[in-house]
């Protein structure tokens, strides 16, 4: 075999479920068509090509999965007790560690990450389903003291909130989708997971894994197809008790007016501008791939990627030279790539939106540095675009205001640190951000300053489930780890106990 060949290998189990005539809703433990019989496709945005045919389930498939869910919620999976919900937590990781490798090669065709990248999120993955294993015996209630006459105690109970309705990303659903798996299979819930249309392959082949490690039917269910369809159904279907959901502002304001139906509880993760901010102290040695990546990871398809990069004045000059020469370092290429550091971007219609708001920022004054152009020769065919500098940027110009979910990263100026968290806070976003400094006292000023709901110091993108993330303004509310997290799937029981 080839080098090449080797670059572009498909692991002969991913290939087994890529290979399949169509990819199937899991409702109730089984593999079912949508009712309307009805499949839209999925494309490999390495290529443009065809990956595979998804059913397209709408409002009647969403009722029957939200239906099997409720069945399982008071079913027998109600019995469980912490330590065999801990056991299964456990035998997943176990069955996750070793189909990992399929599990990337399905995502990398799927979404356009490549294999090299996804490989480095195992970690991740496996300290979040441990996160999830030990918060099945951290559920607990407390004892209170209460002024009633006579022999009363008085406690809390925490209990499961019921079906859960969970959205996913296009972006990363290979380990986005375990904030809500860990959450139900440690809390007691039930789900029904909608993923994106774009990408809906690794979490259709996670459902099957949860079975073969021993979940119970109809604990997680998983409804693909469109979300104006299948999306709107789950958000406002009235027998659903919480929804998660990681994605645009303008859908989080579709999916809280369709949650008003029952009350639902919400925990919305939703776009961002994040401000990473490079003070004239900074180490530069660190900071220059630091904030390159905190915006070309992923081609610039994070939620918090730091795409508004703030140098102040001294450094400006010295931080573009060194960015221009880093990014000549990193190879785009296909997802299956075993040497590519950037993958396409998802889709046609994502490649067209970043190529215009590269336009805008020319339009608006701003000087392209590099990048701005979709690549072609060998990658033509698929969704490449290089990774794109705009200098000369003002925080009043859309490619500074709005998100644009691509490889395109903004150097703006600035003189001292007020101005520097003026402008951070000077946005509608606050999910995420930065500042370089080897001034301890200026980090935590600009720490305290920015209003934002993550903020990393001489780092970019840590993420850990002990700590927990989540946003302010519009990049929405409710967090994503900690026990704040385990939180939003129980509620609290007040019991009155006269002896």
């Amino acid at each position: 075999m080839t080098t090449s060949q080797q670059n572009f290998a498909l692991c002969e189990q991913a290939q087994g479920f890529l290979s399949r005539e169509e990819q199937q809703l899991v409702i109730d433990g089984q593999r079912v068509p949508a009712a309307s019989g009805q499949t839209l496709t999925t494309v490999n945005p390495s290529t443009g090509e065809v990956l595979a045919r998804l059913a397209a389930g709408e409002q009647a498939d969403v009722d029957r999965a939200v239906l099997a869910a409720r069945k399982a919620f008071h079913g027998p999976w109600s019995t469980w007790t912490p330590y065999q919900r801990q056991a299964l937590l456990t035998r997943i990781a176990q069955v996750l560690d070793e189909k990992f490798e399929e599990l990337i090669h399905i995502e990398a065709m799927d979404m356009g990450a490549p294999v090299s990248r996804l490989r480095n999120t195992k970690p991740a993955l496996m300290k979040m389903v441990s996160f999830f294993a030990s918060q099945t015996a951290n559920i607990t209630g407390e004892t209170l003291m209460n002024g009633i006459p006579g022999n009363v105690t008085t406690m809390t109970l925490k209990a499961p909130v019921g079906v859960i309705g969970g959205i996913i990303p296009w972006n990363g659903p290979l380990n986005s989708q375990f904030w809500i798996i860990g959450a139900v299979l440690a809390s007691g819930c039930t789900a029904v997971l909608k993923p994106a249309e774009d990408a809906s392959l690794s979490v259709l082949r996670v459902a099957e894994i949860l079975h073969e490690a021993g979940m119970p039917a109809g604990v997680i269910n998983v409804v693909t197809g469109l979300g104006k369809e299948a999306g709107h159904a789950l958000a406002s279907h009235p027998d659903v008790d919480r929804i998660a959901f990681t994605g645009s502002t303008e859908t989080g304001r579709r999916i809280i007016e369709a949650s008003t139906v029952n009350i639902k509880k919400l925990q919305l993760e939703l776009g961002g501008k994040s401000a990473d901010i490079l003070c004239s102290d900074a180490d530069l040695d660190r900071a220059v791939p630091g904030a390159a990546m905190g915006v070309f990871a992923n081609s610039g398809q994070i939620c918090f990627a730091g795409t508004r990069v703030l140098v102040q004045r001294p450094i400006v000059d010295e931080f573009t030279e060194r960015l221009l020469a880093f990014i000549d370092t990193l190879r785009v290429g296909h997802s299956l790539d075993a040497a590519a550091t950037l993958g396409p971007v998802i889709s046609q219609p994502q490649l067209d939106r970043v190529l215009s708001y590269i336009d805008v920022g020319r339009d608006e004054g701003a000087e392209l540095l590099c990048g701005g152009q979709r690549l072609e020769g060998e990658l033509e065919n698929g969704y490449f675009l290089q990774p794109s500098v705009f200098g000369g940027v003002t925080n009043q110009m859309r490619i500074a205001r709005e998100e644009i979910f691509g490889p395109v990263l903004s150097i703006l100026p600035f003189d001292d640190v007020d101005e520097a968290i003026a402008i951070a806070n000077d946005s509608e976003y606050g999910l995420g951000g930065a500042v370089w400094s080897q001034s301890l006292s200026t980090a935590l000023r600009v720490v305290h300053g920015v209003h934002t709901g993550t903020m990393w110091v001489n780092c970019y993108g840590y993420i850990d489930p002990l700590v927990g993330f989540g946003g302010t303004k519009l990049s929405g509310y409710g967090s994503k780890g900690s026990a704040a997290h385990m939180d939003t799937y129980l509620y609290t029981k007040s019991v009155y106990v006269e002896l």
